[in-house]
């Protein structure tokens, strides 16, 4: 019994002192976890630079809707709007725009009226429908305050993020929703077209309202 015990010792101290087949132990158990490590952390950096594109992009139709002057905004105008945000991101999944313009109207105590707000216009190119006076609440509640007879352009857009990489840790909430408000600058009321669907493209319709 002593000599198979310490025989026993023996062997486990020999093997694991073996080194043998070492690297391809170590291998086989670190690799997947690097490929792991990059392929996610490239996913998420992509996703955040993509992101920023879409914010960057939302703006820029805001702005450029913000110069225009006496002439208004027709379809052709308001679908080059949509060209141009699609130029400027990754254009692998549909695009959803809104454009609003919404004036504010103050309280009137000799008149005896409430402030109000009033939609000017509204267009889309994928979403459900357009903000009217009936359905305007949930939007005010995202605006700043505004000065009476004032008015706001609105643009919203939704667009889904297609990661490069087709991993599924990515599966929900690669949506993203831009709210981008701005004031005209050359003219009291940005005029809008007549249209309440801007393009005749096959876009999947979503809810009222992004991010609500």
């Amino acid at each position: 019994m002593t000599r198979l015990t310490s025989r026993t010792r023996r062997l486990l101290g020999t093997f694991a002192g073996n080194e043998n087949g070492n690297l391809s132990v170590e291998t086989a158990i670190i690799f997947p976890l690097l490929v792991w490590t990059v392929t996610l952390t490239y996913t998420y950096f992509d996703g955040f630079l993509e992101s920023t594109a879409n914010l960057k992009a939302a703006y820029t139709v805001s702005d450029l809707i913000s110069r225009e002057g006496e002439d208004a905004v027709t379809d052709t105008y308001a679908e080059s709007m949509y060209l141009i945000f699609n130029r400027m991101v990754r254009n692998n999944s549909p695009l959803r725009m809104r454009l609003s313009v919404i004036q504010y109207i103050a309280a009137d105590e000799d008149a005896g009226t409430e402030e109000r707000y009033r939609v000017e216009w509204s267009t889309t190119c994928g979403f459900e429908s357009n903000w009217t006076d009936a359905n305007l609440e949930p939007l005010i509640e995202r605006l700043p305050e505004m000065a009476d007879l004032d008015t706001m352009i609105i643009v919203e857009t939704s667009k889904e993020y297609v990661p490069l990489l087709n991993t599924n840790w990515l599966n929900s909430d690669r949506t993203f929703n831009n709210f981008i408000f701005t004031r005209p600058r050359f003219v009291p009321i940005v005029k809008g077209p007549d249209s309440t669907h801007f393009c005749q493209q096959d876009v999947p319709a979503v809810g009222v309202a992004p991010g609500t």
